[in-house]
């Protein structure tokens, strides 16, 4: 492991990431209208499910590595360089505050679904998934943007060549919900009304634990406990 950057870090970042309530959703929207157009070609919702999956880990590398770029020209021009990590820190704590705030308000609801579902209901294939996979992540960006942000943050001391197989590491975590719902479908081991309504009875809980998560590595960074 790179001095300074620990699997921990990684892994506490990219679960916080994953159990993001909006991305899944988004999935399982999909996944229904693949369903509903053609109900006896299960198939196509693995192939979707995989094409989805695949155009948001490659469009979120791709940011990825564009704001390690502006984190590393960031210090080169100020001097945040030492700073940066306890910056990191308090902008984790901030996140983790909201999201806990948003469990006690019971405002776990996501707003990206809205604007983007109209556009899902004309999915009928997994091009058009891959695609709108990609079409997404612009809106999805806001939501899932604060551990992303920690984490380039911390890979900007890094060349990018170092950085990369982190960077493609993190993201395979934060996907991992996504293959998982797609398999679990596929399989018949849960229909994707029972997984919709699992999503909307735990939203809260996984806005909480994504809030937990972010507060207690941001404390720890502050600290400089790891």
């Amino acid at each position: 492991m790179i001095e300074g950057l620990t699997l921990s870090k990684i892994v506490s970042l990219g679960i916080a990431d994953s159990v993001n309530p909006c991305t899944l959703g988004i999935l399982s929207m999909m996944l229904v209208a693949i369903l509903m157009y053609n109900p006896k070609k299960k198939r196509n919702v693995l192939l979707a499910g995989l094409a989805f999956t695949t155009s948001v880990y490659f469009m979120y590398l791709l940011y990825g590595l564009v704001i390690v770029k502006f984190f590393q020209i960031a210090q080169f021009l100020t001097i945040i360089s030492s700073w940066l990590y306890k910056i990191l820190g308090f902008g984790a704590i901030v996140l983790g505050i909201l999201d806990l705030k948003n469990f006690i308000q019971n405002k776990a609801a996501c707003t990206v679904i809205p604007k983007v579902g109209d556009r899902l209901k004309n999915i009928t294939s997994p091009t058009g998934a891959f695609a709108i996979g990609a079409f997404v992540t612009i809106f999805l960006l806001p939501c899932t943007i604060g551990p992303y942000i920690i984490l380039t943050g911390m890979l900007s001391f890094f060349e990018i060549i170092v950085a990369l197989p982190w960077l493609m590491f993190y993201n395979l975590i934060f996907v991992l919900p996504m293959l998982a719902i797609t398999v679990i479908v596929f399989a018949g081991l849960s229909t994707i009304e029972d997984v919709t309504a699992w999503q909307t009875r735990n939203m809260r809980y996984l806005t909480l634990i994504s809030g937990l998560v972010m507060l207690v590595l941001g404390v720890a960074l502050v600290m400089g406990w790891i």
